[in-house]
């Protein structure tokens, strides 16, 4: 028998969050079993709902030695993936009690194959709360990674109940933000600030084949949601009509005011091990974000993966880049972002300051911090 972790995360291989980087690499040392989500909203009777249910209903486990799409899927060495069945509605009595049952009986079983007893449970959702003191823990840890008050698609005020209690049983707390970190107990709360695969953004990759050629660009990849400040950069595309707007993700907001600019391209989702290809090339990474209670607790990835890929940064404020302020412009409006994305032209090349910058910031020096914080507890 060995000890190792139980993980809740969202459901793996859909993108590469943090929680994935960290729990990548503690893996290589200590057995985990990784749950995936578990939902944070009550299902609706939509198309998009129905698909994603039948997905996780039958999806096969995932092996270390079946051969990956990406590097990304590729499981480490120790690591084990199960979509428990469960029910989806959070605040619901029955359907906590439900879960509880389910979830005992179901991740129960697959420790007792891979011989794990007494294992941390670690959770970056606070919906993994009826599995909390019911698999047999040594510690509960709380990664908490986005203001789930704030988030887009979580039954707030449900949720938001589900990780006070789940704050209170917590031994460890992790944030991934000062914003967020303010919110829990400081005897038992750690801020640990999203790394980047320094490695992969700044070591020279060719470029792109769909990166368009012949005039300025601007590039942003990851969701196209709420977040998003569309019209900023709508507004933005027509005051530059000679950049090309370049952005790479999945679309989960209304996008028809970017769709109807000429130099506007939505490439869809593209593999993460591919985005140096884009980032390294565009002439100006762009972080376009709303002024609202999530960005100010967000601590995005991609800041720290576009300082390593070198280009100028052209972003509205938020907490987050204050330590980065004098590397990036920030901009107000649509007139100043169009103002500083010509300034980049002309701008003197910085890209190994912003990589120096970063350069001890990588996943493998915050697995490190981490796994130094679980062995306290």
């Amino acid at each position: 028998m060995s000890t190792g972790m139980v993980v809740f995360g969202e459901d793996w291989g859909r993108h590469p969050s943090s929680t994935q980087h960290l729990i990548r690499r503690i893996a290589a040392s200590d057995p985990v079993l990784w749950v995936n989500s578990i939902g944070m909203r009550r299902p609706r009777l939509t198309i998009r709902d129905a698909k994603r249910a039948a997905a996780k209903l039958f999806a096969r486990p995932q092996r270390s030695d079946a051969k990956p799409e990406t590097a990304q899927q590729l499981l480490p060495a120790g690591l084990s993936v199960m979509s428990p069945l469960a029910v989806s509605w959070p605040g619901n009595p029955l359907a906590f009690a439900a879960n509880r049952l389910m979830l005992a009986r179901q991740i129960g079983h697959r420790l007792a194959e891979r011989g794990i007893t007494r294992p941390i449970l670690w959770t970056s959702l606070p919906t993994a709360l009826p599995a909390v003191g019911h698999l047999g823990e040594r510690a509960v840890v709380y990664y908490c990674g986005d203001d789930f008050g704030a988030l887009a698609g979580v039954d707030h005020t449900p949720v938001l109940a589900m990780e006070a209690e789940l704050v209170a049983k917590a031994d460890l707390i992790l944030a991934a933000s000062e914003t967020l970190a303010q919110r829990f107990p400081k005897h038992k709360t750690r801020l640990v600030p999203h790394g980047a695969d320094i490695a992969l953004f700044s070591t020279p990759a060719p470029r792109a084949p769909g990166l368009p050629t012949g005039r300025p660009v601007a590039g942003f990849y990851g969701s196209l949601a709420d977040w998003i400040d569309v019209d900023l950069l709508a507004e933005c595309a027509q005051k530059l009509p000679h950049w090309q707007f370049v952005f790479i993700g999945a679309i989960e907001t209304d996008v028809s005011v970017l769709r109807a600019q000429q130099n506007v391209s939505l490439l869809g989702p593209c593999p993460h091990h591919e985005l140096p290809g884009y980032a390294q090339h565009w002439n100006a990474s762009l972080l376009p974000f709303r002024d609202c209670p999530q960005i100010h607790a967000c601590n995005p990835l991609k800041l720290r993966e576009y300082m390593a890929a070198g280009p100028q940064i052209v972003t509205t404020s938020f907490p987050a880049i204050r330590p980065y302020r004098d590397l990036v412009s920030v901009a107000r409006d649509p007139q100043s972002f169009a103002d500083a994305l010509t300034a980049s032209l002309s701008a003197p090349d910085r890209t190994l300051e912003r990589r120096a910058r970063v350069q001890s910031e990588t996943w493998e020096a915050r697995a490190a911090d981490v796994a130094r914080a679980l062995q306290a507890i």
